[in-house]
């Protein structure tokens, strides 16, 4: 089947003509459902285990992986929200996409093409509903309602093609309906449909909604290993930061102790109604006489606030898989689960203490690495579980696959179906490359790009300092020693430099080429 041409020049795609449809006929094709939530660390899905599985189960989203396969090494292109987003829609690194970070970035091209626009050609309906966090008006939707920026957690706002309006509730409960009412609107079309599901939850302030509020206030969580970890043996990026539990985490945040007006307006619990404001206030009142009461100072402060952050950003969560479950029910109950690819994923990863720290951005692990499970019926083993190395960079390619469609050879991800059908290509991917831009900025995270393999990573911070960073996470897997400098990784480390510059040059990126994204004034931080 030929794509038409004009509508090509109008969709903004690439000049690609032939073969959109594969042999697969329209009723064969699959529904896809992508459920994204924002900084939820893999960490924090008990699927994964780690040392919360026990106490902050989440047995929904854990349904996903039981019934298809848990991906352990999916690696971002760039650790941060709006830039990650922007790769999955387009297949395409930041420098070639153009959204390369959150704070002083122009809206996304939403002219340029996109996996979305492509389905659309290819007869599929498609929505993206919840959070955009790209400032552009959503492109290659059929149908789209999104939250303005970051959104609020309370009595949220809106926008779609008719303008802005105020929804009551709480916002992870309101995009959960919108999307099943959506489903079940077009389900009987007689066309395939793709759904993007983007939830705002688990991203700061953190406001547990009215059912999670109490949900664990008397638990205390295990500490992570390297809680206090005082960044020694490594560079001055790590020493440099300001994402620390102990002195960025403001107390506010800790204990939600918003009685300001400007405060409350920031976090947005000024919207909040006389009945959420009364549950809100009989859980953390207590909490907050507690605090002052205490009066604590020293490593006693950073735990105190560690269990207040864990206690906030998992309540969030239960919201989150509570979701997770009434979408998978409602396939369910509509038979709709037999041809529909439920894919679960973060938008990047998320530190929850590890290194001291509270939020994402770095090359290291915890906001490296992202959740991704997927339950595909007849296809995926259920239960299976994956070490390849893949990436959000893949997701577009795997998408149009799914469903028969031409993946454009300007896309620089690659197709991860057949690792799903269980036969990883010999060719696959060995290494993967990463490039980080936001500085000065939130957190103060220095840029730096570098690669990983299946045992090394080679970070280089540059234009800011210029330092290099190498860790054999065989030896090291909590990252806190580099050896760059060790001579008995001079080998490994001319090994890495040359397929560090193989991979730069085959994504088309460089030091130079950076050069053109200048850097912002710092702002206060979100």
């Amino acid at each position: 089947m030929k794509l038409n041409l004009q509508i090509a020049t109008t969709l903004g795609l690439t000049a690609f003509s032939t073969g959109i449809y594969s042999q697969t006929t329209p009723a064969e094709r699959p529904n896809i459902i992508y459920i994204m939530s924002d900084d939820h660390a893999y960490q924090a899905i008990s699927a994964y285990g780690g040392i919360l599985k026990d106490i902050a189960p989440t047995p929904n989203i854990d349904r996903i992986a039981a019934n298809g396969m848990r991906f352990d090494r999916c690696l971002v292109t760039n650790s941060i929200s709006g830039p990650c987003r922007a790769v999955i829609l387009t297949g395409k690194y930041s420098h070639l996409n153009g959204f390369i970070k959150n704070e002083g970035q122009p809206d996304f091209d939403g002219s340029q093409q996109t996996f979305p626009k492509l389905l659309q050609v290819a007869g599929y309906k498609t929505a993206m509903i919840g959070k955009w966090h790209l400032g552009s008006i959503p492109t290659g939707f059929d149908h789209w309602e999104i939250l303005p920026g970051q959104g609020n957690y309370y009595n949220p706002d809106f926008i779609n093609k008719d303008g802005k309006h105020t929804e009551k509730g709480y916002v992870t409960e309101i995009i959960t309906k919108k999307c099943i009412e959506w489903i079940d609107e077009v389900k009987d079309s007689g066309k395939p449909f793709m759904l993007m599901m983007h939830h705002k939850a688990p991203h700061r302030e953190w406001e547990p909604g009215p059912n999670e509020l109490t949900r664990y206030k008397d638990i205390t969580f295990p500490e992570p290993s390297t809680l206090f970890d005082d960044y020694s043996n490594r560079g001055t990026a790590e020493k440099t930061q300001d994402m620390t539990i102990s002195k960025t985490m403001r107390i506010e945040e800790d204990i939600k102790m918003y009685k300001n007006r400007s405060k409350m307006k920031k976090t947005g619990l000024d919207r909040m109604n006389s009945e959420q404001m009364a549950a809100w206030d009989s859980v953390y009142d207590p909490i907050i006489r507690q605090f002052y009461k205490s009066d604590l100072k020293g490593n006693n402060l950073i735990r105190f606030k560690y269990q207040r952050y864990l206690q906030d950003y998992l309540a969030c969560i239960a919201a989150v898989d509570r979701s997770v479950g009434e979408v998978l029910d409602f396939l369910r109950k509509s038979g709709l689960d037999k041809n529909t690819i439920v894919i679960y994923a973060s938008d990047q990863g998320f530190y929850l203490g590890e290194h001291g720290w509270f939020d994402k951005r770095w090359m290291f692990e915890q906001s490296y690495r992202t959740p991704l499970l997927i339950q595909w019926p007849g296809i995926v083993k259920p239960g299976s579980i994956n070490n390849d190395m893949v990436s959000n960079l893949d997701l577009a390619e795997t998408f149009l696959d799914m469903a028969g469609t031409k993946v454009p050879s300007d896309m620089q991800g690659r197709s991860f179906v057949p690792v799903l059908k269980g036969k990883t290509p010999s060719n696959w991917r060995k290494e993967h490359y990463y490039h980080y831009y936001e500085y000065p900025g939130s957190h103060m995270v220095k840029r730096h790009y570098g690669m990983s393999t299946e045992r090394y990573k080679l970070i280089h911070f540059y234009y800011d300092i210029d330092e290099w960073e190498l860790y054999d996470l065989q030896a090291d897997p909590h990252e806190l020693r580099n050896v760059y400098d060790d001579p008995a990784y001079a080998s490994v480390r001319k090994d890495l430099h040359k397929r560090l510059k193989k991979l730069m040059k085959k994504y088309n990126d460089s030091e130079a080429s950076a050069q053109s994204f200048l850097p912002t004034k710092p702002k206060p931080r979100p």
